[in-house]
């Protein structure tokens, strides 16, 4: 914890603290979480592969980290950045601390750092390239680092979703109930065990999987999950989207709601600074009714040059970008946030449930 540790922005800006996870460097895009609670499922969230993530919250770490709360089996992110970092943890269900974690998965994170100007920054100047190094940490190495920095490839345009997919297709749950047949581009734990806690038979496929694979399965309905990256780079995914629309009931998580939308004819953007923490305002449009999400997304689906086909169902209350859309005609219905939350309120799990019970057979 006396390690000394720096981050270094893309436009120079530089932050020295001390480092509380393994040794070495990691270049990833600087973005800020504004959630209060659930530290273990942002850094566990494959949606975070190639970020940096600035914990808004400025106390992490208190309650340590247990198998249960992951949601995949190791950390993703490229480093993290707080506060202030507590190493002994306090909470009964605590079996070992974040940094324990960390190290293990060879994950560069710093704390001691003033997280509110790097947060105000990033709002400013938005979203932008950084490294964070245990091991280049005096002014002297701002150079050298800044060299790696320039190198290093944007996350716009790669495809981040083939390092964190599955390699082979899973049986996750034997419900009794609809068949679902789940694309893994970085799909949380918690959408698998809430689809299993309504009974259904769950199968997990690799996010390369063909239409025509999926179909094989035979599955009553297909859910495109969460994951990181740039969707216009995930050609091979929206050409699937595309062949099984009007197939099979289809459901978007986040991810999976920007290749459905870009499958139906939308465009993408990227946001300024993204929508990333688990206190995000909705509301939903037939209803009137504001829920509160947890959201991480760097893009969005730019719904202007859809159909009127496709009706936007929820909209963003603190930028008004479109977060959900459902076609008129086809059972196609996606949202940018996250209903199955972890971290989060639960405001929106009846999506997930609706889902569900449209796939029942009716009496």
């Amino acid at each position: 914890m006396n390690r000394p540790a720096l981050l270094l922005l893309e436009d120079g800006t530089t932050f020295v603290g001390r480092s509380f996870g393994a040794e070495g460097e990691s270049v990833g895009e600087v973005v800020f979480n504004t959630g209060m609670t659930g530290y273990q499922e942002i850094v566990t969230d494959p949606s975070y592969k190639g970020q940096i993530v600035t914990m808004t919250c400025p106390l992490i770490g208190n309650v340590g980290v247990n198998a249960d709360d992951n949601e995949s089996p190791r950390p993703w992110l490229s480093g993290l950045v707080v506060r202030e970092y507590i190493d002994r943890p306090s909470n009964w269900r605590a079996t070992a601390s974040l940094s324990d974690l960390l190290v293990r998965h060879s994950v560069v994170a710093i704390d001691g750092i003033d997280t509110r100007a790097l947060t105000r920054k990033i709002r400013q100047a938005g979203a932008m390239q950084g490294i964070l190094s245990t091991r280049r940490c005096d002014v002297g190495d701002v150079a050298a680092l800044r060299s790696v920095l320039a190198t290093a490839p944007p996350l716009v345009g790669r495809d981040l979703v083939r390092e964190v997919t599955c390699t082979a297709p899973q049986v996750w749950s034997t419900g009794t109930g609809p068949h679902v047949v789940v694309y893994d581009f970085g799909v949380k734990q918690n959408i698998l065990r809430q689809l299993s806690d309504l009974s259904c038979r769950v199968t997990v496929v690799p996010a390369s999987t063909t239409a025509a694979a999926a179909l094989d399965l035979q599955p009553d309905g297909l859910l495109f999950s969460n994951g990181p990256g740039d969707p216009e780079a995930l050609s091979y995914a929206i050409t699937t989207a595309e062949r099984l629309i009007g197939k099979v009931p289809l459901f978007g998580i986040c991810l999976g709601h920007q290749i459905l939308g870009l499958a139906l004819g939308g465009k993408c953007v990227k946001l300024k600074f993204g929508h990333h923490g688990c206190n995000h305002p909705v509301r939903e449009m037939a209803s009137g009714r504001v829920q509160i999400t947890s959201q991480n997304h760097g893009f969005a689906i730019d719904f202007s040059g859809l159909s009127d086909s496709v009706e936007v169902t929820h909209i963003s209350l603190n930028d008004q970008t479109p977060e959900g859309m459902r076609h008129r005609t086809l059972p196609v219905s996606s949202v940018q946030f996250h209903p199955e939350a972890a971290p989060g309120p639960h405001d929106a799990n009846n999506l997930l449930n609706q889902f569900v019970a449209e796939l029942l057979p009716t009496v």
